[in-house]
């Protein structure tokens, strides 16, 4: 039976990482964020995303098309996309039925600075964590069963919580998911560039390093915003 599984994750995370991951499986095939220019094309985040005319030239921008699309691929045993939670721009149905779901977290103090060294001034909208509370609930409201990561925790023992995430999902763990060849990447957006210069250093989970930086005073009210959405989904995680 085909499994398809969504990876909701909010930007500079590890979400890139475990795609990556899943691309080792010889079951598997990954995506890379499908719904970016139905993002780019609906919100402000056009003008200020960089490189956004070259996604939106690269991709589908009709979500609808997407899904069937996806929902009509059976190349794989298993189908891995990894999304941006707040590039879902409504809560269709349409996309978590026949899915797993899988919740992607990391603490909002190591995130926002990595964040906004790319896009200075970012809110709320721009960085998922209130969409990833409304996803949970709507996912609870429905009695969809879903997964919650969290970063930290999973990149200090990314073994134990990829058996783990498996097991959930119910597909055997590979231990080739722990390791990839170092740069850019065939399963990797045209938005690459201007996002994943780290992890093209990496050929496995990089150990989890604690920011050492003093963090940015204009980011601090919207580190309050995060916070508690953070503190509900951390609660929930694997």
């Amino acid at each position: 039976m085909t499994k398809r599984i969504n990876l909701w994750s909010g930007p500079r995370n590890i979400s890139t990482a475990i795609m990556y991951s899943f691309a080792q499986r010889p079951d598997t095939k990954v995506e890379d964020e499908p719904l970016y220019a139905y993002y780019l094309k609906n919100s402000e985040a056009r003008s200020y995303h960089p490189g956004a005319e070259d996604i939106l030239n690269s991709m589908d921008a009709d979500a609808d098309k997407v899904l069937s699309r996806i929902k009509n691929d059976h190349s794989a045993e298993v189908f891995f996309y990894k999304n941006m939670t707040h590039h879902l721009l409504t809560m269709d149905d349409a996309f978590f039925e026949g899915f797993h779901q899988v919740i992607l977290t990391r603490d909002p103090v190591e995130m926002l600075p990595s964040f906004a060294a790319v896009i200075e001034n970012p809110t709320i909208d721009d960085v998922g964590y209130q969409r990833h509370t409304e996803l949970i609930e709507k996912l609870q409201r429905d009695s969809t069963p879903f997964v919650v990561i969290e970063a930290e925790s999973f990149l200090n023992n990314p073994e134990e919580k990829l058996r783990k995430l498996c097991e959930a999902i119910d597909i055997p763990f590979y231990p080739e998911m722990l390791f990839w060849s170092a740069g850019a990447r065939p399963e990797d957006g045209v938005w690459a560039p201007y996002w994943y210069t780290n992890v093209h250093k990496s050929t496995g989970f990089m150990p989890f390093k604690k920011k050492t930086e003093p963090f940015p005073e204009h980011l601090k009210p919207l580190l309050g915003e995060c916070m508690r959405h953070y503190l509900k989904l951390k609660a929930m995680a694997l």
